[in-house]
């Protein structure tokens, strides 16, 4: 029982630690263009990095259920996205659209396709290329939360911001 109950939680952890969504893992340690003296390259103090971008920016919005509207807060944090975008030229992004477990795999597959959607809309007509953005739709497919009630729900209603590219050197 002892080994079974091991096993199970290095299974876990490797699961988790391969689903980790990190832009270390994503970009390596120099990720991106001139910090302040005091910001590593890369790192979440520098403001031209995929960190920056992520913890400081925010790279997801939530949604209602059974919606793809843009609240006031995602518009918020769309703004940032769209102006950290237009002085960082040389990232793009894909725009993974989410869905909580509620409904049928098609219906969310095409909900977070709308989600996704809406956040390219609004990040365009913040002046960010369409050639720069892709969407992809993912339903319930990719929880972030795991749990059958409102607090995994909420979670897993979503559009993230996946920063793509970037300086090379």
């Amino acid at each position: 029982m002892r080994l079974q109950t091991t096993a199970f939680l290095l299974i876990g952890a490797l699961a988790l630690t391969a689903c980790a969504n990190t832009s270390a893992g994503r970009f390596g340690a120099g990720g991106g263009g001139a910090g302040t003296a005091n910001a590593a390259l890369g790192s979440a103090s520098d403001p031209a990095s995929p960190a920056y971008f992520q913890q400081a920016i925010g790279d997801r919005v939530l949604f209602k259920v059974d919606e793809s509207v843009l609240n006031a807060e995602a518009q918020l944090v769309l703004d940032g996205q769209a102006q950290w975008m237009l002085t960082n030229t040389e990232y793009a992004a894909s725009i993974e659209g989410h869905a909580d477990e509620q409904g049928t795999r098609e219906y969310n597959i095409a909900l977070s396709g709308r989600r996704a959607n809406a956040v390219m809309e609004y990040l365009v007509s913040k002046g960010i290329s369409p050639a720069r953005l892709t969407t992809i739709p993912y339903g319930k497919e990719r929880p972030l939360a795991l749990c059958s009630n409102e607090s995994c729900y909420s979670q897993n209603r979503r559009a993230v911001t996946v920063l793509t590219g970037g300086a090379t050197g």
